[in-house]
């Protein structure tokens, strides 16, 4: 969960995050 935080952090990771957290973990 700790690599959300990080994602959700940066303001580009925004986007990221939302299609990222599932292929991160």
């Amino acid at each position: 969960m700790s690599t959300i935080n990080q994602l959700v952090r940066k303001p580009r990771s925004k986007k990221i995050a939302k299609t990222g957290v599932p292929a991160l973990e």
